[in-house]
């Protein structure tokens, strides 16, 4: 099938697929010190609250991806839009640990269930036959875009609300201003809801890539495929990777000794990043073997690894600090932009994406449950110490091991043969 979707078509999808996840995940990664702060927890009740997501989450990429294969996608995305910009005024109330934990369980289903298949599936079908690399390039890096500048409009809205002296300012001053930051995400969410009911719409007749039922022996078909299953290890692997930016920004909080508005500035500039790798990809990967470029996508995220895991960076080592920040933006960005790319090169078809979709994410979110807990505790047994950092980037330099060895697998298998 060629592409026949129109240019806004591919807007709102970048739009709506960083959306709904600015208040569970953007926000916090960017003003992570001042999450901890203002909701007054450890990391490990940050990411334990995380691990609730993460179970509610697995249990809807299964759940959730036959019905991609069902219903419009347009209609699914903006339904999940909706529903999660409500769980922000829930966010802005800066509620107790355990209502918290009720609220990322309540977002790891209406950030899933409703949303995750129907945005893959919708990026396949813009992509065509020709340019699946293109749509999810520019799919993660306008969504990269997307997050960059809500998170600059976050430290924006934040210093406008904060005092001077971002150091003297009161519990009760900074959850002020941070309360302005949810409450202008939630409106924009929900706006963006809006849009894409109504005008998300591909020019396809959306009979062809729907079907009316699901059946058992298409599922078992599908989990067969050694595509679906090496994508379960590669997106596993990859995801710990993206997890792990969540705590850049206090890296340079804790160890390069910033104070709160420039660490939340690091954060912002990773959102940076992300658009930029993830455009540079789309434009030119379609030139290559899109499972290739995986392979050193993962090559570069062990580089970036071993770089903070040595101990070699220092307060006084700025540059070496954004090198190595850099090395580990572009691998972990350049991973996740891919690896449902290859879904076409592996011969996953494409009126069973959702429910590929869905299998592949039962296991390759599974970080979502275990990553942030386990940051949070490594980073607990070493308070403000580069120690526990060292540990968690250790952890990433090994799973990304693992992960190029399976991308080198798949490769093998369908980048020599196409």
């Amino acid at each position: 099938m060629d592409q026949k979707a129109p240019w806004y078509y591919l807007l709102l999808l970048i739009l709506a697929g960083e959306a709904v996840f600015i208040l569970p995940f953007v926000l916090p990664r960017i003003f992570r010190p001042t999450v901890l702060d203002v909701f007054q927890l450890d990391n490990v009740q940050w990411g334990l609250a995380g691990s609730v997501y993460g179970i509610v989450a697995v249990v809807s990429y299964l759940l959730g991806g036959p019905l991609a294969d069902k219903y419009p996608p347009r209609k699914l995305m903006a339904i999940a839009l909706w529903m999660t910009a409500l769980g922000g005024l829930v966010f802005a109330t800066f509620p107790s640990f355990r209502v918290l934990q009720v609220l990322f369980g309540y977002w790891g289903f209406t950030t899933i269930f409703l949303f995750w298949a129907p945005m893959i599936k919708a990026t396949r079908v813009w992509g065509g036959t020709s340019s699946q690399g293109k749509a999810f390039g520019l799919l993660d890096g306008g969504r990269g875009l997307t997050g960059f500048l809500f998170g600059l409009l976050g430290v924006v809205i934040f210093s406008i609300f904060i005092s001077d002296n971002i150091e003297t300012a009161s519990l009760l001053e900074r959850q002020e201003a941070f309360k302005y930051v949810i409450y202008v995400s939630t409106i924009i969410i929900t706006v963006i809801g809006i849009l894409t009911w109504f005008f998300m719409k591909s020019g396809i007749d959306e009979k062809e890539i729907l079907l009316e039922r699901i059946s058992v022996s298409q599922i078992v078909s599908v989990l067969k495929l050694p595509s679906v299953v090496l994508l379960m290890v590669i997106i596993l692997c990859a995801y710990v990777g993206y997890k792990i930016t969540d705590i850049l920004s206090q890296y340079a909080n804790e160890v390069m000794l910033y104070n709160q508005v420039k660490s939340a500035q690091v954060g912002t500039f990773l959102q940076f990043l992300r658009p930029t790798t993830g455009i540079l990809l789309g434009l030119l990967v379609d030139r290559f073997k899109i499972s290739f470029v995986l392979i050193l996508s993962f090559v570069a995220c062990i580089l970036g690894g071993v770089l903070f895991a040595s101990g070699i960076i220092e307060p006084s080592s700025t540059a070496l600090f954004f090198l190595s920040v850099v090395i580990i933006a572009v691998g972990v960005y350049s991973a996740r932009a891919l690896y449902f790319a290859v879904m076409q090169e592996g011969k996953i078809p494409l009126v069973l994406t959702g429910t590929a979709v869905g299998l592949i994410s039962l296991v390759g979110y599974t970080p979502d449950i275990f990553a942030s807990a386990t940051f949070g505790y490594l980073l607990d047994a070493h308070p403000k110490s580069e120690l526990g950092f060292q540990n968690v980037f250790w952890m990433l330099t090994g799973f990304s091991i693992v992960g190029c060895i399976a991308a080198v697998i798949y490769y093998r298998i369908y980048g020599r043969e196409n």
